[in-house]
């Protein structure tokens, strides 16, 4: 791994959210020093998991900016060899999903991108990009990789679950491509599945919504398991820096180490998890659909190696659940979620809808 003193500071955009957090632990560990974007530093709720990290104090720094204000980004980004670009908008309910969702994103890739020409001193950017940008089309295929591209028109027409935010990350990145090719930035998409995994946000992340969902019971989710790749969040943030520090790394990168069916999960969580009423059948879902593959040979044949089962991605995610009072222990205490629980259950849930990082 690269230290700061050989490899300079990295910029991480969205590292009060999911994948952000994580990525700036492994970045600190890894002996970077991160700087972190965001349009609210001094909210302690947000920040205070990345202020109390390990080398934090000496190597983390955060930083007012608003990817929707491209000249806040130049300052910030100046000086810096690396940009990690995992921010996005994700309102599954925005009533104005054009405006809110899919402009601001890749406004905010670009904007990002047109710093780094400005700043001068970034040798590479990593953009966080998402299998939605992939796979989202009518008929499935039996296997995608970097090549594949969703189906934007049939993501407008359709309007399934999460539609908008497919639609904004496969325009973005194919935006930033053309930017990258004509104003010589390096660049790197990875391409993250379903990721699952511990976390330390104190909200439930939007993906962990969906990979929880056949334990709370939320039905609008369940579309997106039907056929489905997940990831570790570990080996997701290990294959950021590992391309970002590739001298061979370029292009698009799927990093999905699973594929699955709604009904594998189902059969792997009742097994594991009794105390939970997880389905056994899911209406207009045929009980023997095929996995759908989706290929990391790409990111293999460069000499990454994923370490986690996806018995670990799920132990992980409940036992973290669990532990900030997310999910209750038990689907008895789901149906009487009247006490606190479950209240803080609904105002997490409440609070993933304007505008999250990932």
């Amino acid at each position: 791994m690269g230290a700061a003193e050989e490899e300079g500071a990295v910029v991480v955009t969205g590292a009060s959210g999911y994948v952000g957090t994580w990525l700036v632990v492994k970045l600190l560990q890894a002996g970077y020093t991160a700087q972190h974007r965001s349009e609210t530093p001094s909210n302690i709720v947000k920040t205070k998991p990345l202020l109390d990290l390990p080398g934090a104090g000496d190597r983390l720094s955060i930083w007012k900016a608003d990817l929707q204000d491209e000249g806040s980004f130049v300052d910030a980004i100046r000086g810096c060899t690396g940009v990690f670009h995992v921010a996005t908008p994700m309102d599954f309910e925005s009533k104005d999903p054009e405006n809110e969702v899919i402009k601001p994103t890749i406004n905010g890739l670009l904007g990002i991108l047109r710093s780094c020409k400005e700043a001068g001193t970034v040798r590479r950017v990593v953009f966080t990009s998402s299998a939605g940008t992939v796979n989202v089309e009518e008929h499935q295929r039996s296997e995608y990789d970097e090549n594949c591209w969703s189906d934007i028109d049939f993501c407008r027409r359709v309007k399934m679950t999460g539609w908008m935010y497919f639609v904004s990350k496969t325009l973005a990145e194919k935006a930033a491509w053309e930017y990258a090719e004509e104003n010589g930035i390096d660049l790197i998409s990875i391409i993250p599945p379903l990721v699952v995994g511990p976390f330390l946000t104190s909200c439930m992340p939007p993906s962990m919504i969906t990979a929880l969902s056949l334990i709370t019971g939320n039905e609008a989710h369940f579309s997106i398991l039907k056929q489905f790749q997940l990831v570790h969040l570990d080996d997701l943030c290990d294959a950021h820096i590992f391309l970002f520090e590739h001298p061979d790394a370029t292009g698009r990168y799927i990093c999905s180490s699973h594929d699955a069916t709604i009904y594998d999960l189902a059969k792997m969580l009742r097994a594991r998890y009794p105390e939970y009423d997880v389905p056994e059948k899911f209406e207009g879902i045929d009980e023997g659909i095929k996995r759908v593959h989706f290929s990391s040979k790409k990111l293999i044949d460069l000499g990454f190696e994923f370490k986690y089962t996806a018995e670990d991605m799920y132990d992980a995610a409940i036992q973290t659940c669990r532990e900030k009072k997310l999910i209750p222990m038990t689907t008895k205490s789901v149906k009487s979620c009247a006490a606190a629980d479950g209240e803080k259950v609904n105002a997490c849930l409440d609070s993933v809808k304007p505008i999250v990082t990932e």
